[in-house]
């Protein structure tokens, strides 16, 4: 669902253009790099204007962009992705008044932000990040199982090769790369410090997101 910022670098890098193929999968939180694009618009490669003045090579006639194929394992660089398709970065208000100006609420309106720029933003920079869990490898997920104790602090997390955080090495399970950050905790939808913990009245509890380091190794 999304990328979210709890304690980052200074600045994201930017915004890039993204591989087609991938760009309206992105959910926030994947792993990517760079690759060469066409610097032609066809049917099966759409840019903005705004990135078809770079090239690679007068030769080659490419530009670069951004995708979620991880090829080798010497890919670099390697950022996360942060534009989702909920949550932060992509809700941006509710649909007011509808109909005859009667609606005081409303339904959370927001395409994936990538519909309008063709664009994702990338961060680079060491720090604590949060991924939802529908944006990391099952491999990570099961770590909520319970008798699942393998998963602790510190657990090395590598890219799939489809960008997904996972802390299985082992090409069985298509990871590729290095370490790109270190497994923190799982957290819950509610971050309130004023509330009472569902695990205390019974109640499973719901976990929203995983927390990261995000450092490159």
């Amino acid at each position: 669902m999304a990328l979210k910022i709890l304690n980052p670098g200074i600045q994201p890098l930017g915004q890039f253009d993204f591989e087609d193929g991938y760009l309206l999968s992105v959910k926030g939180g994947e792993v990517c790099t760079l690759v060469a694009l066409s610097r032609t618009n066809t049917a099966t490669e759409k840019a903005a204007a705004d990135v078809l003045d770079g090239y690679t090579s007068i030769a080659q006639q490419k530009r670069a962009g951004l995708t979620l194929n991880i090829a080798v394992n010497t890919a670099r660089p390697l950022w996360l992705t942060d534009d989702g398709i909920a949550g932060y970065g992509t809700l941006f208000g509710q649909v007011i008044g509808t109909p005859a100006g009667l609606a005081t609420t409303g339904t959370g309106l927001g395409p994936h932000t990538a519909a309008g720029s063709g664009k994702v933003t990338a961060w680079d920079k060491p720090g604590l990040y949060a991924v939802t869990l529908d944006a990391v490898d099952t491999h990570l997920t099961s770590g909520l199982q319970p008798g699942n104790v393998a998963l602790v602090p510190q657990k090395a997390l590598y890219p799939t090769i489809l960008g997904l955080l996972t802390p299985t090495s082992g090409r069985s399970v298509g990871a590729a790369g290095p370490t790109v950050a270190r497994f923190v905790e799982f957290e819950t939808t509610a971050r309130s410090l004023v509330r009472t913990p569902a695990s205390l009245v019974g109640a499973a509890e719901v976990f929203e997101h995983a927390v990261i380091a995000y450092h490159v190794e």
